[in-house]
């Protein structure tokens, strides 16, 4: 059996959907000869901590453990957050009303994005070639995968690839240059120049480099001109066998994982709050729950509406519970970005909603990847972040089905996104630069 090395920041304990990715990959790949060797930190900053994920992780599988620094204590001290977590992505740049943070956090995010290139991870990325370099020469490895964001990971697997020439995969959960919020983040000219050069090394140094959408895998193609790979993201029928679903009497409209306030679906909100006016029974029976961090002002959009008694919000949950909620719901909630660049992301929960069988209201680009996949699963519509009448005709029509004791009826095409067949995919990467095949 081949050993493959993967280098991943986020895995368990750690939650949330960065996590789920290369845990499922892991969880597959002996069916397909390989046996993964994972490296990951010791000490990372975790956005939420989910450690029954700890049992998806196959038996014996190698998990190597090594301590990283990362400037977030000197972050916390500078911004008065000592003692709490800090959100994804180290310093939250605002968007484009960015204006609004403030002083220290605006400085912040100039530091954050000028001293730490290409993350604030990097300070991992010497010490982790040193130790990986002397495990390696004592213990067989056949191939690298590194995954990111964050992106210091593919710098690491870079130069253990290039000097020990070993085949690498780079795995992109999301872009780079081209993620949706990296033109609000300040940089000078000087260090965009360098995350332009950084990432096309990555991108031309790589025997086999693998993304989650077509729109990114374009992208990255046309910055490295060379073959890019596609295997989204899926979902693992293990997770939904046997579930009990949870009693509830509502209408419940439930979204679950992180939820930034540029996925805002503020027009939903008011279509609830008019359906509110309109019906006092859908007032009586509405329930918006919200399942993981929620950004401040999508409470705030919520409750201006007059719907702070129809607002659950519960704070992050086992990942086997999340599951729960999602098959008791009446409505999935999804949500993109509002920024063009948001047109190649397919968030992960989305796959998650199509196995759960629950009608999918989605919001976000149209003509994107991930309206172009909701509509060709036929389990729910995509709308425009200012759509109303179509919002509120949709929520209606659900909310009569539920009144009638309608049970909606999903059958999706989903049997291509099933955890087991996209690691098959993968495997079938590895087989091909491990064989020394041109991709």
């Amino acid at each position: 059996m081949k050993r493959v090395l993967v280098i991943t920041y986020y895995w368990p304990p750690s939650g949330g959907s960065g996590v789920q990715r290369w845990l499922k990959f892991v969880k597959y790949l002996r069916e397909f000869g390989y046996e993964p060797v994972v490296y990951t930190p010791l000490n990372p900053e975790m956005m939420a901590e989910d450690s029954t994920l700890l049992a998806e992780i196959p038996e014996g599988v190698e998990v190597i453990k090594r301590e990283i620094i990362e400037p977030y204590s000197l972050y916390k001290l500078f911004t008065g957050k000592r003692g709490t977590k800090v959100k994804p992505g180290f310093i939250n740049s605002g968007g484009s009303d960015k204006s609004r943070a403030g002083l220290n956090e605006r400085i912040s995010l100039f530091l954050r994005s000028n001293l730490f290139v290409p993350d604030p991870k990097m300070l991992w990325i010497f010490p982790s070639v040193r130790f990986l370099k002397k495990y390696i020469s004592n213990n067989k490895i056949d191939a690298i995968v590194s995954t990111g964001p964050p992106h210091s990971m593919h710098l690491i697997a870079k130069r253990l690839s290039n000097s020990l020439n070993i085949p690498w995969l780079a795995d992109f959960r999301d872009p780079w240059t081209k993620m949706y919020n990296f033109k609000y983040m300040n940089h000078t000219s000087a260090i965009l120049k360098m995350h332009k050069m950084l990432e096309k090394r990555v991108l031309c140094s790589a025997d086999a480099v693998v993304t989650v959408t077509p729109t990114i895998a374009a992208e990255l193609s046309e910055i490295s001109h060379r073959r890019v790979e596609v295997v989204t993201n899926g979902f693992d029928r293990k997770d939904f066998e046997n579930i009990e679903k949870i009693e509830d009497s509502h209408f419940s409209l439930t979204y679950t994982g992180l939820f930034v306030k540029s996925q805002n679906p503020h027009m939903l909100w008011r279509v609830l709050a008019d359906l509110s006016q309109k019906r006092a029974e859908f007032k009586k029976d509405l329930k918006i729950r919200l399942i993981g961090n929620t950004d401040k002002t999508i409470i705030d959009h919520i409750e201006s509406n007059g719907l702070v008694d129809n607002l659950s919000l519960m704070n992050y949950i086992p990942h086997d519970q999340i599951v729960r909620w999602q098959v008791s719901a009446n409505v999935l909630l999804l949500c993109g970005g509002k920024e063009p660049e948001s047109a190649g992301i397919l968030t992960g929960k989305f796959f998650e909603y199509l196995a759960a069988g629950i009608p999918i209201l989605g919001f976000g680009p149209k003509g994107g990847d991930m309206d172009l996949a909701l509509d060709e699963s036929g389990a729910g519509e995509m709308f425009d972040y200012n759509e109303y009448k179509t919002v509120y005709e949709w929520v209606e029509r659900e909310y009569l089905r539920f009144v009638n004791g309608e049970q909606a009826t999903i059958i999706s095409k989903i049997d291509k996104y099933d955890r087991r067949e996209l690691t098959k995919s993968i495997s079938s990467i590895l087989n091909r630069i491990t064989s020394k095949e041109i991709l």
